[in-house]
């Protein structure tokens, strides 16, 4: 992989998010040069390295920031229901007029480009697991689809633009990732049960816990999403990038109880509106294409979460912030 990317140029936007902040080091390590384009509205430059740094927003771009680049990578956008529903007009923004944006820059300049898609692009599915020729069921009003339709939408413009115009582009339909670094109290399951768990707070399960969800790995994320970058049978066509390990929610928070040591207790509380029943890729199209699947098992992946959370709940403590 070092090989793959030893010299490349690399625009990694949103890269100051959740997954950037692990994909960027990753991208460094293997000999890219990289510039991280970020608003900073949900992430955060420290801690970036060795990459450059340009503070703005994708939906305003008249041109990729510092010039040319090889490779753009679009995770611009938030990612978790709290930060999404916050502020919907900005999220469909972001989603599809940032899209458009990032997309003619890149194409200006030869680039090629990945997209972060997500599962969300399948709704509440009615097929499972879901395979990426399934349409979805998603719902056209709700608090969840400004997120759900923006990406919707930004495919489609991709391939359009692809189809007329001949841009360069993979497309990675993301399942539930996580890891250490992901952000505290942006309601997302895992980071919520851990935060709960490390001070005996009762977890709370929406819906009683029954809806499922298969739980990637950062650090497969990572390397799915460069294996894509480099696959020239993947242009134009989504991959399902995520792990096909299916558990409950309430299973996910018995494992943080059990891992962490925790004395809390379960409690259930009403379910959020339009959330997925299940949820679990097909992954053998990122088997056959790109010779990738997810290594990290939940519960090894788990205490790496925790183990961060911890530290961080420390430093906080001692002054830092968390």
């Amino acid at each position: 992989m070092t090989s793959t990317w030893s010299g490349l140029r690399v625009v990694v936007a949103g890269g100051a998010g959740f997954i950037g902040r692990s994909l960027v080091p990753a991208l460094l390590a293997a000999g890219a040069r990289v510039r991280v384009v970020d608003d900073l509205s949900t992430g955060q430059a420290a801690g970036l390295d060795g990459a450059e740094i340009v503070v703005a927003d994708i939906a305003a771009l008249t041109e990729l920031p510092g010039g040319a680049a090889d490779v753009v990578f679009n995770l611009a956008c938030p990612a978790s229901p709290r930060a999404y529903q916050a502020d919907p007009v900005r999220t469909w923004r972001s989603s599809v007029l940032g899209t458009h944006a990032l997309a003619l820059a890149a194409l200006a300049v030869g680039a090629r480009l990945v997209q972060a898609s997500t599962s969300e692009v399948y709704g509440d599915p009615d097929v499972h697991p879901q395979v990426e020729s399934y349409a979805g069921n998603v719902a056209l009003q709700g608090p969840r689809a400004c997120y759900d339709e923006g990406k919707r939408a930004a495919e489609v413009l991709l391939y359009d633009l692809g189809r007329t115009q001949g841009l360069d582009v993979r497309v990675a339909r993301i399942f539930n990732t996580y890891g250490p670094g992901m952000a505290t109290g942006d309601g997302r399951a895992l980071p919520e049960f851990i935060e709960a768990a490390l001070v005996d707070a009762p977890l709370r399960l929406e819906g009683s816990g029954r809806q499922t969800r298969s739980f990637c790995h950062v650090d497969d994320m990572v390397r799915g999403l460069m294996a894509l970058a480099a696959c020239e049978a993947a242009r134009g066509i989504p991959v399902n990038l995520g792990n096909p390990d299916e558990r409950t929610i309430r299973a996910a928070a018995e494992a943080v109880i059990r891992l962490s040591g925790s004395r809390s207790v379960l409690i259930d509380v009403p379910a959020a509106r339009d959330d997925p029943r299940r949820r679990c890729p097909d992954i053998s199209r990122a088997k056959a294409l790109l010779g990738w699947e997810p290594e990290v098992g939940f519960e090894a992946g788990l205490a790496t979460m925790i183990a961060d959370l911890t530290a961080r709940k420390r430093h906080a403590g001692a002054g830092g912030s968390l």
